[in-house]
């Protein structure tokens, strides 16, 4: 099968690209989903990520419909990656429609050489969210493993209040944890095995 013309995802040099909307992507979708899956793709919604660092795109099985998610910093410096990485998604949601899969695994890459892909990565890179996390600590109780949110340091001791329902109880404090960064660890799936192990 030969490649879909990439002509809506390029610019002449020094022009300044500007990413299709949201709704223009459903166009992208329903036009790739024709050419490389007659049709078969089920429903997705497909929206930018604007948090999105070390990703440049997701799909999120759990949502119906199916959620594509992508980075639109990684496409404003790499456009031409944008069509490659809604196909790559798209082949996720094609697969999982059809048997469940969600990895990629000899069919994902059987169907990635149809449609004229090399790579299952899209090495796109890192780069820094645009709307980066402002919550930075962790109030964690370790009696029964509540976690909270916080923008800034508790400026007063705190207690857990789902232990200590009465107010303040220094038998339920809270441990505070800085958050330095976040990355991708893989799908819910297996996450609290995960975390229980320590790999997390």
């Amino acid at each position: 099968m030969g490649r879909l013309s990439q002509e809506s995802f390029c610019h002449a040099p020094n022009e300044l690209f500007v990413l299709p909307s949201e709704t223009d992507l459903q166009l992208v979708f329903a036009e790739l989903n024709n050419y490389y899956f007659n049709g078969e793709v089920p429903v997705c919604r497909i929206r930018y990520n604007a948090r999105f660092s070390n990703s440049a795109g997701r799909i999120t099985y759990s949502e119906r419909p199916l959620l594509i998610e992508l980075s639109p910093k990684h496409f404003k410096t790499q456009p031409e990656a944008l069509r490659e990485t809604l196909l790559h998604e798209m082949i996720h949601a094609w697969l999982y429609d059809r048997t469940g899969d969600t990895g990629h695994g000899a069919d994902f890459r059987r169907k990635m050489r149809e449609c004229g892909m090399t790579s299952i990565y899209h090495d796109l890179g890192n780069v820094r969210p645009y709307n980066e996390s402002v919550k930075r600590y962790i109030l964690r109780c370790e009696k029964c493993t509540l976690e909270l949110l916080r923008r800034r340091l508790p400026s007063a001791a705190m207690s857990c209040g789902r232990c200590s329902k009465r107010g303040y109880d220094p038998r339920f404090p809270l441990t505070v944890f800085e958050v330095l960064e976040t990355r991708e660890v893989g799908l819910t799936t297996g996450t609290k095995q995960a975390a229980r192990s320590g790999r997390i």
